[in-house]
């Protein structure tokens, strides 16, 4: 007998037990002893009933309330793309009663983050989605989000200490291992290449960012060791102007210097400086299609990006805790997104994919 054919009224005649019983083992309710709930599983697995878990989903008809804490950002920053994603997963379950608030932190602001964090737990959430701060502080919010029983995914940063119900993002540390790999392959006979980066008290924006430059790293120091990384800061908050008479001053002391290299997704402050200052011998490698970095790959003054799916790690956080809460499913607990090469040539193809 097909699945979907099978009755309460047949499980309980197999059974040998009431319509009731089976109805409260099926819904894991109480006041059901253990041999009729043994008899009533023996018959379930006998006829290979498999519950329509979409159907007594909505048949529940209980409201589901997620939220999402991530940093503050501009319309055209990966953050954006996050954003979009969570919605449109949670305009896709909108018939379960799945809905969305989204928190917004600014970054190295630890009060900041904490009071995004008290928001959400006053007002207990099913699920949340966060954006991790700085460790011990992300570590008082989950801690009390595991006291209470609430679901939560980790997006971008991966911290499996604080035992996260999943986590998106790439594999940061391998991902600035290949950077360095793919950048190689066309700088090798380079004595110094330049290492862009927005630092906040002398800080990267995110641990991915950090784990990435480690990667690199990695790979230069074990194969070119002789190449010279030499930094520059570009300070987060400061004006465009400032930034152009930091990149004018840097180019202008090393013109030798042919390729560049950032873990962030700001590459388009140096590609569009190159454009406005006609500098064509310098190449660009950093991370996400963002549209002004998508524009500087078109024009020709960023060379690679290094693409993670932006949109679809958003759209994947708010699935996964549909299928755990709602569903009451197994999700995976780490997932590792892509990592790609775009140029010039491939770019057009690289398209946001709707689940």
């Amino acid at each position: 007998m097909a699945t979907d054919k099978i009755r309460i009224k047949d499980i309980a005649e197999r059974a040998g037990v009431s319509v009731g019983t089976v109805d409260r083992v099926l819904h894991e309710r109480p006041n059901v002893s253990k041999a009729a709930r043994e008899k009533v599983e023996q018959a379930l697995a006998e006829m290979d009933y498999q519950p329509n878990v979409y159907a007594s989903a909505l048949a529940y008809n209980k409201d589901y309330t997620f939220y999402c804490i991530i940093p503050m950002h501009d319309s055209e920053a990966y953050w954006d793309e996050i954003e979009q994603g969570v919605k449109a997963a949670t305009a896709r379950r909108r018939d379960f009663h799945v809905s969305l608030k989204l928190l917004y932190y600014e970054r190295f602001n630890g009060p900041s983050f904490e009071q995004a964090a008290q928001v959400c737990l006053n007002e207990n959430p099913d699920g949340v989605i966060v954006v991790p701060a700085k460790l011990e502080i992300t570590r008082n919010f989950t801690d009390q989000l595991s006291e209470r029983n609430i679901p939560f995914i980790l997006l971008d940063s991966y911290l499996p200490d604080l035992k996260p119900l999943a986590f998106f993002g790439q594999d940061s540390f391998q991902s600035g291992y290949f950077a360095a790999r793919m950048m190689m392959l066309i700088a090798s006979k380079e004595k110094e290449i330049m290492m862009m980066k927005q630092l906040k008290d002398g800080h990267v924006g995110s641990k991915q960012q950090s784990n990435r430059e480690t990667g690199f790293r990695h790979y230069m120091r074990d194969h070119f060791p002789e190449i010279t990384i030499t930094e520059v800061n570009l300070p987060l908050g400061e004006p465009k102007a400032k930034f152009d008479k930091i990149l004018e001053e840097f180019f202008t002391s090393h013109p030798h210097i042919h390729h560049c290299i950032t873990f962030n997704s700001k590459a388009h402050l140096v590609g569009e400086f190159l454009l406005r200052t006609n500098r064509r011998n310098v190449q660009i490698m950093g991370y996400d299609v963002v549209p002004k970095n998508e524009e500087c790959v078109r024009r020709g003054s960023i060379s690679f990006l290094i693409a993670q799916h932006a949109y679809m790690q958003g759209y994947a956080c708010v699935e996964t805790l549909f299928l755990a809460i709602v569903l009451k499913k197994e999700v995976t607990p780490v997932n590792y997104m892509p990592i790609e090469l775009l140029t010039k040539e491939n770019i057009e193809f690289y398209r946001r994919i709707n689940i």
